[in-house]
């Protein structure tokens, strides 16, 4: 993954668009509301939805399933068409590269006691528009707030 990371930012010196993916991990009440879990970032608490880099040999939906695992300890079904995409600025060691993620729903079928991140991570199942409302990132926040579900079984 350094590798990924260090590779992404020679691009960003270039004026390139960088990419990552991200999930939205979702699940439906028995009342039929939409709940999101987001999780803390490591380094400054923030509350976020699990994201990373591309994965050499994995589709944007697989990737994002993985970091759903790795980083809020969910497993699911991710749909295959990105539900959205937002911008960022990462913070990287020496300064700032702007980020276009694509976003990718899974419906959540288990939550793990244990997962590999949760020494460093918080998690918080909340309604979507509250979700929205804890997000820095603006373009995030607005695709959470206006968040559908599609009627239609994920992939």
């Amino acid at each position: 993954m350094a590798t990924t990371k260090k590779k992404a930012v020679r691009k960003a010196r270039k004026g390139q668009r960088i990419r990552q993916v991200a999930a939205i991990p979702y699940r439906l009440r028995e009342d039929g509301s939409l709940e999101v879990l987001l999780v803390t970032s490591r380094t400054t608490r923030r509350f976020i939805v699990p994201k990373g880099w591309p994965m050499k040999g994995k589709s944007g939906r697989k990737a994002a399933a993985i970091e759903a695992q790795e980083e809020a300890g969910v497993l699911g079904k991710t749909l295959k068409q990105p539900a959205g995409t937002y911008s960022y600025w990462k913070r990287m060691t020496n300064g700032f590269i702007r980020v276009d993620v694509a976003v990718y729903l899974l419906q959540v079928t288990e939550e793990l006691a244990d997962w590999q991140e949760a020494a460093n991570r918080q998690r918080a199942w909340l309604p979507a528009a509250d979700a929205a409302l804890l997000i820095d990132e603006p373009e995030l926040s607005t695709l959470l707030r206006d968040l559908t579900v599609p009627a239609t079984d994920p992939a």
